[in-house]
């Protein structure tokens, strides 16, 4: 037997989701796993051996359970298999991979050092390649976030990212859309802005994520009124009848590195600024977008906690939108406080619903920064003077026109038979004492809106009562939890139980005005 045949093995597909790392599983008793020395965690390359037959690389996972892959088998996680693209049960092949070139500029970086353009272009091609293992892209990200990254890397990094991925071109010269940097619960803006935009007939196809550490994405909150898992084709098709969508990003491979980055990110609550403009521009960018609002909530509970890195942040956004041809408008505003009332989308859908049927019940602050958003984005358009873009967005939504353009979107993307309701599972946390609430932790709130169960289970999450200002009695509602599965609603009242995430005090203390909302 040659040496080549001993390396043959049968393929196996493992059900087994290892959510965007490639895995390979290698039987202990296997004669290729002994006789060349293959080591739990080292990463292999896996061919059909096929002349132009696809390879893939994999870290392996050594097994002593033939149920899972037999001694003359190869088995391969979902990812990896699809990746592969070879039948099960044929004949495959397995050998020590190469290390990826790039890691040397990883390597660099940890030592402190500035990378170059190539450095961050060779870095996302092997990662997006997926030759890098979660480990890997962990140092990689880690050292990144200790030795920072200069301004010209972050721009660097955005333009590799970009380059390594799909991107969209809708033959305008104005292609509009926002993004919020996050950590507000409840601030579901855009799904109010895309429907006053389009409605006044600019062009903003909004792809959005699904929810990473918050208790619901816009995308997490869209998919309960419509599809949002479209094909570049069919989004193409929406956008161009209805000027605007609603859609999730990841069918479209945008950027298809930072979707590797943010699935090591978020178990490593790493959210470096660096990081974090070149996720945001990268995604973007490879959109279409030519005009980009970006929200910065500033609060001391929020990602950004003063004015000081607020500014230092926005002026990063303007150097790198600059160079890369974007019109960037960045704008700083208030996030002491969740918006609105629910955090989970189910109660965020209904406080988005509620302000485009111009309901009195509506959650004013809500419809309060959607507008103020929308303006500035109106604004882009050159037949618009500066400062008329708020009237202009709230004639359209007073007007139901948002409303309407809303349920034409839906419509377009294919609308969700089910009628979405709070989850079953009910616990009221009420105010241990009499006052005014004077702050609201905006981290803590969202950890019981997700322990509760969001995003996941869509009717969990928290329907706040109670606002910056609120006069309370002892023993009021403060919120409810909602929850439909029992040990979800068990955790979310033991973690309110700790701390209820509300401040009651005499008065409202003064804050200095740091935003403009």
């Amino acid at each position: 037997m040659t040496p080549s045949q001993r390396q043959t093995l049968k393929l196996r597909r493992v059900a087994i989701d290892t959510y965007r790392e490639n895995v390979a599983y290698l039987h202990r008793g296997c004669s290729v796993y002994r006789s060349e020395g293959f080591q739990a965690l080292s990463k292999v390359e896996i061919s059909s051996g096929e002349s132009g037959g696809r390879k893939v690389l994999a870290v392996l996972n050594v097994v002593d359970d033939e149920s899972i892959t037999g001694i003359d088998e190869l088995g391969l996680s979902e990812q990896a298999f699809a990746q592969l693209g070879v039948a099960q049960g044929r004949s495959v092949r397995v050998a020590h991979a190469e290390p990826p070139p790039s890691l040397d500029a990883v390597h660099r970086k940890i030592a402190g050092e500035r990378l170059a353009a190539e450095d961050f272009m060779a870095i996302a091609r092997d990662i997006g390649a997926k030759r890098y293992s979660k480990m890997e892209i962990a140092a990689f990200l880690v050292s990144s976030a200790q030795a920072g990254l200069e301004r010209d890397e972050v721009l660097h990094f955005t333009r590799a990212m970009v380059e390594c991925g799909e991107r969209l071109d809708w033959g305008e010269p104005l292609v509009a859309d926002k993004h919020c940097i996050g950590g507000i619960p409840g601030n579901r803006t855009s799904m109010l802005v895309v429907p006053i935009v389009a409605a006044h007939g600019m062009l903003i196809p909004k792809t959005s994520s699904r929810a990473t550490t918050s208790p619901a994405g816009t995308a997490d909150t869209m998919e309960l009124l419509a599809r949002v898992e479209l094909s570049p084709r069919r989004l193409r098709e929406i956008v161009r009848h209805q000027r605007g969508c609603l859609s999730w990003g990841g069918t479209a491979q945008l950027a298809p590195v930072d979707d590797l980055l943010i699935a090591v990110e978020r178990p490593l609550s790493l959210d470096s600024p660096g990081q974090l403009v070149a996720s945001i521009l990268a995604k973007k960018l490879a959109a279409g977008s030519t005009h980009l609002l970006i929200d910065i909530p500033v609060g001391p509970t929020a990602k950004v906690r003063n004015m000081r890195e607020a500014l230092r942040l926005r002026k990063l956004f303007e150097f790198v939108g600059d160079r890369l041809g974007l019109q960037l408008e960045v704008v700083i505003s208030n996030g002491r406080q969740p918006v609105g009332r629910g955090i989970g989308p189910v109660l965020e859908l209904r406080d988005v619903m509620k302000v485009l049927e111009n309901d009195p019940e509506g959650p004013a602050d809500l419809r309060q920064k959607a507008l103020w958003l929308a303006g500035r984005i109106l604004e882009f358009d050159p037949d618009v003077r500066g400062g008329q873009g708020y009237a202009i967005a709230r004639d359209i939504l007073d007007s139901g026109r948002a409303l309407d353009k809303m349920l034409a979107i839906a419509g377009a993307q294919g609308r969700n038979p089910d009628k979405p309701k709070p989850g079953r599972l009910r616990f009221m946390v009420k105010a241990p004492g009499g006052g005014v609430v004077t702050a609201i932790d905006n981290l803590q709130m969202a950890r019981i809106a997700r322990l509760a169960g969001a995003p996941i289970a869509k009717g969990a999450g928290v329907d706040l009562f109670k606002k910056l200002g609120d006069p309370v009695e002892t023993g009021e509602p403060l919120y409810r939890i909602h929850a439909d599965f029992s040990a979800d609603f068990r955790f979310a009242k033991e973690l309110a139980g700790k701390d209820i995430g509300f401040y009651i005090g005499d008065k409202l203390p003064l804050q200095p005005v740091d935003s403009e909302v």
